[in-house]
Protein backbone atom coordinates (compact mmCIF):
# COMPACT_ATOMS: atom_id res chain seq x y z
CA UNK A 1 0.00 0.00 0.00
CA UNK A 2 1.39 3.72 -0.71
CA UNK A 3 0.58 6.90 0.59
CA UNK A 4 2.35 10.56 -0.06
CA UNK A 5 2.52 11.52 3.19
CA UNK A 6 3.07 14.93 4.54
CA UNK A 7 6.03 13.94 6.62
CA UNK A 8 7.72 11.68 4.72
CA UNK A 9 6.42 12.02 1.10
CA UNK A 10 5.91 8.93 -1.39
CA UNK A 11 5.92 5.91 1.13
CA UNK A 12 5.27 1.98 0.23
CA UNK A 13 4.18 -0.11 3.47
CA UNK A 14 3.55 -3.94 3.13
CA UNK A 15 -0.32 -5.08 3.94
CA UNK A 16 1.06 -6.86 6.62
CA UNK A 17 2.73 -4.38 8.79
CA UNK A 18 -0.75 -1.89 8.44
CA UNK A 19 -2.00 -1.18 11.95
CA UNK A 20 -5.17 -1.82 12.06
CA UNK A 21 -7.31 0.26 14.71
CA UNK A 22 -10.71 -1.09 16.07
CA UNK A 23 -12.65 2.13 17.18
CA UNK A 24 -10.37 4.52 15.39
CA UNK A 25 -7.98 6.93 17.59
CA UNK A 26 -9.36 9.21 20.44
CA UNK A 27 -10.34 12.44 18.06
CA UNK A 28 -10.35 10.39 14.56
CA UNK A 29 -12.83 7.49 14.76
CA UNK A 30 -13.00 7.29 10.89
CA UNK A 31 -9.22 6.71 10.85
CA UNK A 32 -8.53 2.56 11.88
CA UNK A 33 -5.46 1.77 9.11
CA UNK A 34 -1.76 3.01 10.07
CA UNK A 35 1.81 2.18 9.90
CA UNK A 36 4.22 2.84 12.26
CA UNK A 37 7.19 4.99 10.89
CA UNK A 38 10.52 5.34 13.08
CA UNK A 39 14.19 5.30 12.28
CA UNK A 40 15.82 1.79 11.88
CA UNK A 41 19.27 3.33 13.15
CA UNK A 42 17.90 5.40 16.39
CA UNK A 43 16.74 3.30 19.10
CA UNK A 44 13.70 4.79 21.03
CA UNK A 45 12.84 8.24 20.50
CA UNK A 46 9.51 9.68 18.52
CA UNK A 47 7.82 7.60 15.80
CA UNK A 48 4.94 8.22 13.66
CA UNK A 49 1.61 6.80 13.58
CA UNK A 50 0.93 7.36 9.84
CA UNK A 51 -2.52 7.52 8.53
CA UNK A 52 -2.96 5.23 5.37
CA UNK A 53 -6.02 6.99 5.12
CA UNK A 54 -5.54 10.62 5.22
CA UNK A 55 -2.07 11.31 3.83
CA UNK A 56 -1.72 14.69 6.13
CA UNK A 57 -2.30 13.37 9.46
CA UNK A 58 0.86 11.65 11.51
CA UNK A 59 0.66 11.18 14.92
CA UNK A 60 3.85 11.37 16.63
CA UNK A 61 4.15 8.61 19.53
CA UNK A 62 6.87 7.02 21.63
CA UNK A 63 7.64 4.34 24.02
CA UNK A 64 6.05 5.01 27.46
CA UNK A 65 9.24 2.96 29.00
CA UNK A 66 11.46 5.66 27.47
CA UNK A 67 10.29 8.70 29.86
CA UNK A 68 8.75 6.75 32.44
CA UNK A 69 10.82 3.14 33.59
CA UNK A 70 7.94 2.09 36.03
CA UNK A 71 5.06 2.76 33.45
CA UNK A 72 2.10 0.06 34.26
CA UNK A 73 -0.77 1.23 33.45
CA UNK A 74 -4.44 -0.48 34.74
CA UNK A 75 -6.82 -1.09 31.85
CA UNK A 76 -10.02 -2.92 32.14
CA UNK A 77 -9.44 -6.40 30.03
CA UNK A 78 -12.90 -5.52 28.33
CA UNK A 79 -11.03 -2.89 26.28
CA UNK A 80 -8.55 -5.32 25.23
CA UNK A 81 -10.79 -8.08 23.69
CA UNK A 82 -11.12 -6.65 19.97
CA UNK A 83 -7.45 -7.24 19.84
CA UNK A 84 -7.42 -11.04 20.00
CA UNK A 85 -5.36 -12.60 22.70
CA UNK A 86 -2.35 -10.68 23.83
CA UNK A 87 0.37 -12.09 25.67
CA UNK A 88 3.17 -9.76 26.76
CA UNK A 89 5.43 -10.92 23.74
CA UNK A 90 3.24 -9.40 21.12
CA UNK A 91 1.82 -6.54 22.98
CA UNK A 92 3.50 -3.17 21.93
CA UNK A 93 2.21 -0.17 24.18
CA UNK A 94 3.02 3.19 23.06
CA UNK A 95 1.68 7.17 23.80
CA UNK A 96 0.73 10.44 21.75
CA UNK A 97 3.56 12.96 21.67
CA UNK A 98 2.35 16.47 21.52
CA UNK A 99 5.05 18.59 20.25
CA UNK A 100 4.16 22.95 20.94
CA UNK A 101 6.53 25.37 19.02
CA UNK A 102 7.92 25.66 22.49
CA UNK A 103 9.53 22.14 22.41
CA UNK A 104 10.31 22.76 26.73
CA UNK A 105 6.38 22.22 26.84
CA UNK A 106 6.38 18.71 25.11
CA UNK A 107 4.60 16.00 26.84
CA UNK A 108 3.11 12.67 26.40
CA UNK A 109 -0.29 10.86 27.63
CA UNK A 110 0.05 8.46 29.68
CA UNK A 111 -3.46 8.41 30.74
CA UNK A 112 -4.87 7.11 26.95
CA UNK A 113 -1.86 4.35 25.87
CA UNK A 114 -2.20 3.01 22.80
CA UNK A 115 -2.32 -1.22 22.87
CA UNK A 116 -0.83 -3.02 19.71
CA UNK A 117 -1.18 -6.73 19.67
CA UNK A 118 1.91 -7.43 17.11
CA UNK A 119 0.06 -11.02 16.35
CA UNK A 120 -3.04 -9.56 15.07
CA UNK A 121 -1.69 -5.95 13.93
CA UNK A 122 -4.85 -5.14 15.85
CA UNK A 123 -4.45 -1.85 18.03
CA UNK A 124 -6.91 0.57 20.37
CA UNK A 125 -6.27 3.52 22.24
CA UNK A 126 -7.21 2.64 25.74
CA UNK A 127 -8.43 5.35 28.63
CA UNK A 128 -6.40 4.02 32.04
CA UNK A 129 -7.84 2.87 35.02
CA UNK A 130 -7.86 5.93 38.25
CA UNK A 131 -5.40 8.95 38.01
CA UNK A 132 -1.70 7.39 38.61
CA UNK A 133 -0.74 9.05 35.13
CA UNK A 134 -0.79 12.25 33.71
CA UNK A 135 -2.66 13.34 29.82
CA UNK A 136 0.26 16.13 29.85
CA UNK A 137 2.94 14.68 31.69
CA UNK A 138 6.59 16.60 30.37
CA UNK A 139 9.15 14.69 29.10
CA UNK A 140 11.55 17.49 27.68
CA UNK A 141 13.81 17.60 30.54
CA UNK A 142 13.98 13.32 30.87
CA UNK A 143 15.04 13.52 26.80
CA UNK A 144 17.58 15.82 27.10
CA UNK A 145 19.41 14.39 30.25
CA UNK A 146 19.40 10.93 28.40
CA UNK A 147 20.57 12.57 25.25
CA UNK A 148 23.46 14.16 27.50
CA UNK A 149 24.00 10.71 29.13
CA UNK A 150 24.50 8.77 25.66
Amino acid sequence: MEVNSRIFGQISIEEEKLIHFVNGIVGFPELTEFALIHDEEKKGGIQWLQSMQEPQFALPVMNPLDVMEDYNPQVEDELLKPLGDLTPDDMLVLVTVTVPSDLTKMTVNLRGPIVVNTATMKASQVITEGDAYSVKYPIYEILQSRKAGE
